[in-house]
């Protein structure tokens, strides 16, 4: 756990990247938009190896989608010279959209993930700077019979085991979840108990559309994860997933997040369904389990009280790994609410800005 001593908040939007800064998570004064009339849908903060590096999946309707990296909080940003994350030409496949840009753990150092669209998994040793294909996944028989969500075809999680370099879990939409333990030569769907409403056989071996996949903080084997119509636990790192809806109002959303130090906490924002994608009777409300989703209790001091509709898409919702930890909201209304001290007392850190993508957090 680390002391606050200052905390960073990168915002993607469809129109930009704003930063923002603050000396006590309390005040904070944002910069941007830098990568203006860029959408930024993934955003990476990599604090290994004695510095913070930035890396953004910026994707311009002139240019094209890139991978940027910054050493320096913003101030200067690097691209490489040819692209860092490109399908080889065997494929027939060209990169649409990079949905995650996850750094691995101290287990492997230097090592970034990217989730794209086509759902598709990259592999760098460089931290960033240069990706290839993890082909073994590329080439699993079932990725041809791969749905796409509304938003496309996106690999847009990647799970990290700290005891094993090897060990991965992957989440497509909608493809399922896939695994790996011996450092992505051999990949398994990993779906069982997973349910697809929209399919034929409703608990398929695979084409669930997760929504969105996190770790627990203090036991690598359990997962919580948001489908499209469900939320569910893992407490064998995948292979089997049980029901925790439970009390929720209701069980459809995009993000989950889960606490950063203490074990069987987790956060979501609830949305009616899927065919009425607005918040659960139009309240602003983050839910939180303490016990790894027997029970919910409602987060909202501090949130608007009026009717609302902001939406919170699947990488808006995160952590810091402050202590106490930080939780952080992104909305489509261009909103941004933070808490302090775990959910418990919320604020509104900055607004008017465009539809919200992705937020990351980290303390300084």
């Amino acid at each position: 756990m680390s002391d606050v001593r200052g905390a960073l908040l990168a915002v993607g939007t469809q129109k930009g990247l704003f930063l923002g800064r603050s000396p006590d998570r309390r005040t904070w004064e944002f910069s941007g938009p830098h990568f203006q009339m860029n959408a930024i849908y993934s955003v990476g903060i990599d604090r290994r190896g004695g510095r913070t590096r930035l890396l953004v999946g910026a994707d311009s309707s002139h240019w094209g989608p890139s991978v940027w990296w910054s050493d320096d909080l913003g101030a200067s940003w690097q691209e490489p010279s040819k692209p860092a994350v490109r399908f080889p030409e065997r494929t027939g496949a060209s990169l649409e959209r990079v949905w995650q840009l996850q750094p691995a753990g101290a287990e492997a150092p230097g090592v970034v993930y990217a989730g794209t669209e086509p759902a598709a998994l990259f592999r760098s040793t460089d931290g960033g700077e240069s990706f290839s294909l993890v082909d073994a996944l590329w080439d699993h028989p079932q990725r041809e019979h791969w749905g796409a969500g509304f938003g496309g075809q996106g690999m847009h999680t990647v799970v990290t085991d700290p005891r094993d370099p090897d060990v991965l879990a992957v989440a497509v939409s909608s493809g399922g979840v896939y695994r790996t333990t011996d450092g992505g030569h051999a990949w398994e769907p990993s779906n069982t108990g997973l349910k697809a409403d929209f399919l034929p056989d409703r608990f398929p071996e695979y084409g669930q559309c997760v929504h969105k996949m996190a770790r627990d903080a203090t036991d690598p084997d359990r997962l919580y994860l948001q489908n499209h119509g469900g939320v569910y636990r893992s407490d064998d790192a995948g292979r089997n997933w049980t029901s925790i809806s439970g009390n929720l109002p209701a069980d459809f959303g995009f993000g989950v997040a889960a606490h950063p130090h203490t074990s069987g906490t987790a956060y979501l924002f609830p949305l009616d369904a899927d065919y009425a994608r607005l918040p659960v009777d139009r309240r602003c409300r983050i839910f939180r389990t303490t016990d790894a989703g027997e029970t919910w209790q409602p987060l909202e001091t501090g949130l608007p009280h009026e009717n609302h509709y902001g939406v919170v898409l699947r990488d808006a919702l995160c952590t810091d790994d402050a202590d106490p930890a930080g939780v952080y909201f992104g909305n489509r209304n261009g909103e941004v609410y933070g808490s302090p001290d775990g959910g418990e007392h919320w604020s509104l850190l900055t607004s008017h800005l465009p539809d919200v993508l992705c937020v990351r957090a980290s303390s300084l």
